[in-house]
């Protein structure tokens, strides 16, 4: 993570502050902003640590705050622990330390052991923007506390940044949920990974999850998520990638279009291609509409690149779903309160009355995929591809990227969705 001097403002900021709350300090609103408050906040955050350090925010205040940002310390058994006991002193629960730590006796632990203790607060932040930064601390957070969660890498992005998958379930139905195809749609990412975290808890505790109860739902499926296609795009239309040569080459190509505001208008990778473009299903016929709308080169949103496939990000996704048999699809954009669930001609069975039963779940309207806009993406060549149900889900009102005000409203109508999606058959 980088340093900050006073007075900077940055997305990552955000995180920090949420840091420093988490840990009992006091640093004012979380606005991105290293103002008096948040200063203040460290310096007594660092006294009470016996930290010294200057002015700036610095990569030893990142590491001192880690614990805070990913969910969890490892505490080494001492004569006398219990987890009865290890509870309360961390503020969390005897059950969510026996889900981190599979396969230890709670009534016997063993000195020197090795535990995960998850803090008492969600890993999954809902009320910061998300950048490629946060994501990396959420993973690491997520499969610390939750080890039935199983992270594997789908490729690199063009800035070499890795795309996570996220597993979970062990049931014979393969499920795929995907967010952040484009980067100022970046309030998906949470969407997806709040459901995965309520949903792994709600497994441990033998509850329920959007109404279902999930062990049942863990034993039938295994659902594949995707929480950020676009990280390298996320980085530019939150502001996080704000210095460098890629930023540089970002500003440059804005420069054809300048009626799309930079960077929170971006929705492209870094080399300025839409990745919800790219799939092999009416490409070029995509390229046609495009093209006649003015977008010929690449920029900050709906340039189609130089044949599909050519970004690693879209290939990534395509290649891993070439590699499983996945029974149904959901993928994450804004904004609409809308489900699309068709492509042509292309009717899988039971794709219209699932999607039916997502709208009656959600309040989002079920609508035919505009003509316009109708090819080349993900979900288009999913139900090309497999003939089996695809879905993309526009959540949210306004324009993109939405408020983070919106964020629990959002996360109120998908739960249902998300949880039924598991199992549903037309």
């Amino acid at each position: 993570m980088r340093n900050f001097q006073p007075g900077a403002k940055h997305p990552d900021i955000d995180f920090f502050q949420l840091g420093l709350t988490r840990a009992g300090y006091e640093p004012g609103a979380v606005d991105g902003i290293f103002g008096s408050g948040t200063g203040a906040a460290l310096e007594q955050f660092r006294r009470d640590r016996g930290i010294t350090g200057g002015p700036d925010l610095t990569e030893a205040d990142w590491r001192a705050l880690g614990p805070f940002l990913v969910g969890y310390v490892r505490h080494t058994v001492q004569a006398g622990d219990t987890m009865a006991e290890l509870a309360p002193r961390f503020r969390t629960t005897v059950e969510a330390i026996a889900a981190a730590n599979p396969g230890i006796r709670p009534e016997h632990l063993q000195i020197g052991q090795r535990l995960v203790i998850p803090l008492g607060f969600p890993v999954v932040p809902t009320n910061v923007r998300f950048t490629s930064n946060v994501l990396r601390y959420v993973l690491q957070g997520l499969t610390a506390r939750h080890p039935l969660i199983r992270r594997e890498s789908l490729g690199q992005s063009v800035w070499g940044q890795e795309l996570a998958v996220l597993r979970f379930g062990e049931g014979p139905r393969q499920i795929s949920y995907n967010a952040a195809h484009h980067g100022n749609e970046w309030i998906t990412t949470p969407v997806l990974l709040k459901f995965l975290e309520e949903y792994a808890i709600a497994y441990a505790d033998s509850g329920t999850i959007g109404g279902m109860a999930a062990r049942p739902l863990f034993d039938a499926s295994t659902l594949h998520l995707v929480p950020m296609v676009n990280p390298d795009g996320v980085d530019i239309a939150t502001g996080a990638a704000d210095v460098g040569a890629n930023y540089e080459y970002a500003t440059y190509l804005t420069e054809s279009y300048p009626s799309i505001p930079f960077p929170t208008g971006w929705k492209a990778n870094a080399r300025g291609v839409d990745l919800n473009l790219q799939y092999p299903a009416g490409w070029e016929r995509a390229k046609e509409i495009k093209f006649g709308q003015g977008v010929r080169f690449p920029g900050p949103r709906d340039y189609v690149g130089t044949a599909p496939l050519s970004e690693p990000e879209s290939r990534a996704l395509y290649d891993y779903t070439l590699a499983h048999d996945f029974r149904l699809t959901m993928s994450y954009h804004s904004q609409g309160q809308i489900i699309y669930w068709q492509y042509l001609d292309y009717l899988p069975e039971g794709s219209r009355e699932i999607g039916e039963t997502l709208s009656a779940l959600s309040g989002y309207a079920l609508e035919e995929t505009p003509y316009e806009s109708g090819h080349a993406g993900y979900k288009d060549w999913f139900i090309q591809h497999a003939n089996r149900p695809g879905y993309t889900i526009e959540v949210g009102l306004g324009e993109s990227p939405l408020p983070l005000n919106q964020f629990d409203q959002i996360y109120r109508d998908n739960v249902g969705m998300l949880a039924v999606g598991l199992v549903i058959e037309g």
